[in-house]
C-alpha cells in the first residue's frame, strides 16, 4: 500500500468525503488536522505548492491535491493504481 497523508479539519464536509472514499477502500492514512495542529498549516502549504484550501492529499510524496481532484482521479479509474503503486 501506498503512503497517504491528508491535511484536513474536522469539520470540513471535503474532508469528511475524501476520508470516507479512502475508509471505503481499506486505505490506511496519516490524518493531520490542522484545526487541532495548527502550527502544521505552514508545512502543507509548502507541501502543496502553495495550496491553502483543505484538503491537501498526499500518495506517496505527490500532491495529488484536494477532494475534487481525488475524487475526479477515482472517476478515471486511476486511483486504485496510485493507492497500489
Amino acid at each position: 500500500m501506498s503512503n497517504v497523508v491528508l491535511y484536513t479539519k474536522a469539520y470540513c464536509p471535503f474532508c469528511q468525503r475524501a476520508l470516507a472514499l479512502l475508509d471505503s477502500k481499506g486505505v490506511d492514512y496519516t490524518n493531520i488536522d490542522i484545526g487541532v495542529h495548527p502550527e502544521r498549516r505552514d508545512e502543507m502549504i509548502d507541501k502543496a505548492n502553495g495550496g491553502y484550501t483543505v484538503p491537501q492529499i498526499f500518495i506517496n510524496d505527490e500532491h495529488i491535491g484536494g477532494c475534487d481532484d481525488m475524487m475526479a482521479i477515482e472517476a478515471q479509474g486511476l486511483l486504485d493504481a496510485k493507492l497500489n503503486a
